[in-house]
C-alpha cells in the first residue's frame, strides 16, 4: 500500500512538472523472483523511478522500455526469462530462477480512467478492493489493455477498454467479486476476441497501528510504522506527552482518558494495538475495552506477569475471556530478537505485528522448505 501511495504522489508531482509517465506492473511470475505479481513502479520521462519491480536488476531495462511506451503511447508486455543459466544475455544479471512478465502502460492524464486514477480511487477509502490488470501472453505485440477494473465493496470502475469491448459475459467481473469475497489474488485466462490473461489483485488497506502510550519508547515505534506506510495513532492521557511535536510522523495524536479513547478511533480488522502507557490502570482499562473487539493483534509491553495480572483482574471482575480472545493478545509484545533499547524493541514489535497480519510464523527464512512467496491467504495463485 505504501508503494501505491508513493506512486500516486510521484505522479501528481510529475503532472505539475508537465512530464509524461508510464506505469510498470509485475503481472505474472513463473518460478522465483524478487518481487511478486502486483509490484509496481512509476517511470517519468526524465528517468525518475518510484516503486520497484525487482531488486534493482530490471529497472534499467524497464526504464528504456517505458520511454518507448511513452513515445508510442502504447502499452507493452515485457518478459524476462531467468531460468536459463546464462542469464547474462539479458544484460541484467538477475540471479533468480523464474519468468517475470511486466506490463508497462502509458499514463494519459486526460483519460478519466487511466491506471493512476484507478489507484487513487483504490486509496481513497479504507477498505479492501480488487484491481484487475488485463494483458495478452498470446500476442505480446497486440493490444495490452492494462489496468481495466477497480472493484470495491460498493462500487465498480471500468476503463475505456473494458467498457467498450463486447464481452460475451461478466466472467471477469464475477471473478473479481469472488476475489473480493475470498481475499485471494488469482490469475486467470479469458477468451474473447483474443485470449487475455488477467491478474486479479486483492489490495488491502494499510495496517493501522494504535499506540496507547506517548512515552519516549513510543517515538521509534511510530517512526518505524511511518516508514512502512502504516496509519498510526498515538493516545495518552498526558497532554505534555501526547503532542504532534513529539510524534510528527503519527497520523493522529490524541489526549484522552481511557474510557473516552475508543470513541475517537476507527478500528477495523487491519488494526493492531500496543499497550505501552507504563500506567497499569490505563493499560488495564484499555485491555478491558479491546478484548471484545476481535482485533488481530493486541500487544502488551512489559513482563508476562503484568499481562497475567491484568487478565486475572478482569476475570475477577466477572469478565469472560475466551480462548479466541486470548489468542489475539501478545504479551510481552514483540519477537525474541534480543532487543535492547527503544529502537530495537520497536523493530521487534513491528516484526511480530507484520508476521501476525500476514499469517506468518516469524521464523528464519532459511528454515522454510517452501518458496518464500508460496501462495497463501492474500497471495497470487497459479495461472489457471
Amino acid at each position: 500500500m505504501k508503494e501505491l501511495k508513493d506512486i500516486v504522489a510521484a505522479f501528481d508531482k510529475a503532472q505539475l512538472q508537465g512530464q509524461q509517465t508510464a506505469l510498470a506492473t509485475v503481472v505474472l511470475v513463473e518460478g522465483s523472483a524478487y518481487r511478486r505479481a502486483g509490484a509496481r513502479m512509476l517511470i517519468t520521462e526524465d528517468g525518475q523511478l518510484t516503486g520497484a519491480i525487482s531488486g534493482g536488476c530490471l529497472e534499467g531495462d524497464a526504464l528504456r522500455k517505458a520511454q518507448q511506451v511513452m513515445f508510442r503511447q502504447q502499452a507493452m508486455l515485457v518478459t524476462y526469462d531467468t531460468t536459463d543459466e546464462d542469464d547474462a544475455k539479458l544484460g541484467v544479471q538477475l540471479g533468480c530462477n523464474g519468468i517475470i512478465h511486466i506490463l508497462i502502460e502509458p499514463v494519459v492524464p486526460t483519460a478519466p480512467d487511466h491506471p493512476i486514477q484507478l489507484l487513487k480511487a483504490c486509496l481513497q477509502q479504507r477498505q479492501t478492493s480488487v484491481l484487475a490488470t488485463l494483458f495478452s501472453l498470446e500476442d505480446k505485440k497486440g493490444t495490452q489493455p492494462g489496468t481495466v477494473l477497480l472493484l470495491t465493496q460498493n462500487s465498480v470502475q471500468k476503463n475505456t477498454f473494458f467498457s467498450n469491448i463486447e464481452w460475451p459475459d461478466n466472467t471477469l467481473l464475477q471473478d473479481a467479486e469472488e476475489a473480493l469475497r475470498t481475499q485471494l489474488h488469482v490469475t486467470k485466462q479469458y477468451t474473447y476476441t483474443h485470449t487475455f490473461t488477467a491478474f486479479i489483485e486483492v489490495v488491502q488497506p494499510a495496517p493501522a497501528l494504535i499506540i496507547f502510550g506517548a512515552g519516549n519508547d513510543a517515538i521509534p515505534l511510530t517512526a518505524l510504522a511511518a516508514v512502512l506506510g502504516w496509519e498510526t495513532t498515538v493516545v495518552d492521557g498526558r497532554p505534555n506527552y501526547a503532542t504532534l511535536q513529539r510524534f510528527p510522523q503519527a497520523g493522529k495524536v490524541l489526549v484522552s482518558r481511557s474510557e473516552q479513547a475508543l470513541s475517537q478511533i476507527v478500528i477495523d480488522d487491519r488494526t493492531a494495538v500496543v499497550l505501552m502507557t507504563h500506567n497499569y490502570n490505563y493499560d488495564l482499562a484499555m485491555l478491558r475495552q479491546l478484548l471484545p473487539l476481535e482485533l488481530p493483534y493486541i500487544g502488551s509491553l512489559g513482563p508476562k506477569k503484568k499481562l497475567d495480572r491484568m487478565l486475572e483482574e478482569l476475570r475477577a471482575a466477572g469478565i469472560t475471556i475466551t480462548p479466541e480472545q486470548l489468542q489475539k493478545v501478545y504479551g510481552p509484545t514483540g519477537l525474541d530478537i534480543g532487543a535492547e533499547g527503544a529502537e530495537e524493541i520497536a523493530l521487534s514489535v513491528m516484526a511480530e505485528i507484520k508476521a501476525v497480519l500476514s499469517n506468518r510464523s516469524g521464523s528464519p527464512l532459511r528454515d522454510k522448505n517452501t518458496p518464500i512467496h508460496a501462495p497463501h491467504n492474500g497471495e497470487p495463485a497459479v495461472l489457471h
